[in-house]
């Protein structure tokens, strides 16, 4: 069993934003019980001490924690290597002057679109002109700035003119990634999968803004799953090298896994060593004894680990079967059907729902 390299500390699922492509979960009344700055300082130190380099520290919006400054400087003290993601809503100057202070080491900002009005509509509140404050604000600090975007098919047009929205900024990395169908991105699957023309397009676009940018800027683009062959290997490997912890001190091997029908594990209850080690919702999917076929005889079985326990899970509702986004899968056409859907040039896909805004 290999030790976690990267803790991804959700520190709240509150979030100014209304984005309908969240893959945070549905039922938010479930977290609303945080861990307190004490409980999050003792989570840091039990990761350090279990091998973890990496911090991200995520939500919803993290910088509705009013003790973020605090959390940051504990990881820093630790040695943690400190990534804050964020929507920038709230990285006022004096703040971001803070977390500078306080040993904070690269900030992602989250943009849904180049163009403001679109940017606002898919947020669901005016924030385009506030994030691209914030993205001055980080580069005037020295932090490395990467720019992620979600995309779906109500942007990945854009995606030439997000670009060039990064280099104004001066991003130091963009993530481009299609949107993924967990939590309320599922509810809103059929308004957000783009076609096979939109995709090739934006491929086309990307390929040559890696080759223009390549000494400048590096430009990540990850395909939709529902489009490829094969499916992605879940986090590296199904607990092997990730670890997530949710607002109320639940232990995860994915951001996504809280949807599976797993026994609960916590900090509040447990050490994060031993959940790590021990816990049926680590060592469920962990390694490859637990293929089913085809993916038990499957050449790729090291590769891909069977793909996405949480999209199989999704898709079929039971976890332990192939992602169906493998070719090979015998429920792949839940996922042809989808990808169908969302090519047939006569019917519009349904406006996408908002997610619950939760600012308090």
């Amino acid at each position: 069993m290999d030790s976690p390299f990267g803790l991804l500390a959700e520190l709240t699922y509150r979030c100014p934003l209304a984005c309908a492509y969240c893959s945070n979960p549905v039922n938010l009344a479930d977290y609303s019980d945080e861990l307190t700055t004490g409980e999050w300082r003792r989570v840091l130190a039990e990761a350090r001490e279990l091998g973890v380099l990496q911090c991200h520290l995520s939500g919803g919006e993290p910088l509705l924690r009013r003790d973020l400054v605090e959390i940051v400087a504990e990881a820093h003290d630790l040695g943690l290597y400190t990534n804050l993601v964020t929507s920038a809503l709230g990285l006022s100057p004096p703040l971001a002057e803070r977390l500078r202070a306080a040993g904070l080491d690269h900030v992602q900002v989250s943009i849904q679109s180049d163009e403001p009005v679109l940017s606002d509509r898919i947020a669901g509140t005016t924030s385009f002109r506030r994030k691209v404050e914030a993205m001055r604000v980080v580069k005037e600090l020295g932090w490395p700035l990467t720019l992620n975007v979600v995309l779906h098919r109500q942007n990945i047009g854009r995606v030439a003119e997000l670009l060039g929205l990064a280099e104004e900024a001066g991003a130091d990395r963009v993530e481009l990634a299609n949107t993924q169908y967990y939590g309320w991105a599922w509810r809103n699957r059929a308004a957000l999968l783009p076609s096979r023309a939109q995709l090739d397009a934006a491929e086309t676009v990307v390929r040559d803004a890696r080759e223009r940018l390549r000494d400048r800027m590096d430009v990540l683009y990850v395909l939709p799953d529902y489009y490829s062959r094969y499916p992605k290997p879940c986090m590296g490997g199904w607990a092997s090298r990730q670890l997530t912890v949710t607002p109320n001190g639940d232990v995860l091997p994915c951001p996504a896994a809280q949807a599976l029908p797993l026994p609960r594990a916590t900090v509040r209850e447990d050490s994060l060593a031993r959940i790590w080690a021990e816990a049926p919702v680590m060592t469920a999917f962990r390694g490859t004894d637990w293929l089913p076929d085809p993916c038990r005889s499957c050449a790729r079985r090291e590769l891909d680990f069977g793909g996405c326990r949480c999209q199989a899970f999704e898709l079929t509702g039971d976890a332990a079967r192939t992602d169906p986004v493998c070719h090979l899968s015998p429920d792949h056409d839940l996922v042809a059907r989808a990808v169908e859907a969302a090519n047939a040039g006569s019917v519009s896909p349904p406006p996408p729902v908002p997610r619950r805004r939760t600012r308090s």
